[in-house]
């Protein structure tokens, strides 16, 4: 490996988990603190619901079952190798995984579709909505093809990615378990950090405080602001 790669390998493996992970805490702390009533979802249901339901729906469906997989491969390997040591578990598991990501994609195209579409959603959505939007799709799009390019992700997830996002979790990490993997595989992990960097700065936030606190806190008056058509 030459030494141009093990600088971006110790850049993007081994500083930016770090940086993505105390940004993450610390704005999302601090935005709950002091600006409690931004941490909302910013529905645009109201202002169009024809083409909501075929977009948030199929993706929040797909996007939650392809997170929960990835959290169960970092949380149990081992019950995850045990699963797949049966031909047909495995093939159900990664197909499943595969329908639910396409899923999301579809739900994700139709949402930005919407969002292109309407103009009363155009004026709504923020630049850094559509960098969200963005990174999703794209997100969803690498894990997509990882899957289909390099199969069985479950498996080498268990064995290559959870050790070293577990040395990442201690406060050692070890690059020896990822520096070896394809580069759609490392621009899959890149991103999500970025994402994760990204998260306490935009609507993503509404999934840490969904359902309960709306249970109990106060009224929530929303007033949509904005200039004269020309001014």
């Amino acid at each position: 490996m030459n030494s141009a790669s093990t600088y971006l390998d110790h850049f993007f493996f081994l500083a930016l988990p770090y940086v993505a992970f105390f940004t993450f805490f610390f704005v999302t702390i601090e935005r709950y603190r002091n600006r409690k009533f931004t941490y909302s979802s910013l529905s645009s249901q109201f202002l169009e619901n024809q083409q909501h339901f075929w977009g948030l729906v199929p993706f929040h469906y797909g996007i939650l079952v392809v997170i929960t997989g990835h959290i169960v491969a970092f949380l149990i390997p081992r019950e995850v190798l045990w699963w797949n040591s049966k031909p047909l578990r495995l093939y159900i598991l990664e197909s499943t995984a595969l329908v639910f990501a396409i899923l999301a994609a579809v739900g994700l195209v139709a949402a930005v579709i919407r969002r292109v579409s309407v103009s009363k959603l155009r004026r709504v959505t923020s630049p850094v909505d559509w960098l969200l939007f963005a990174m999703l799709l794209l997100q969803i799009l690498l894990g997509i093809e990882v899957a289909v390019r390099y199969p069985w992700g479950s498996s080498w997830f268990a064995t290559s990615l959870t050790p070293y996002l577990w040395s990442v979790a201690w406060l050692s990490p070890d690059l020896s378990y990822v520096s070896p993997l394809p580069w759609h595989v490392k621009f899959h992990i890149i991103n999500a950090y970025l994402l994760i960097l990204l998260f306490p700065f935009t609507r993503l936030v509404h999934i840490l405080v969904i359902p309960n606190p709306y249970l109990w806190r106060k009224p929530q008056v929303v007033r949509w602001y904005r200039s004269p058509m020309g001014a």
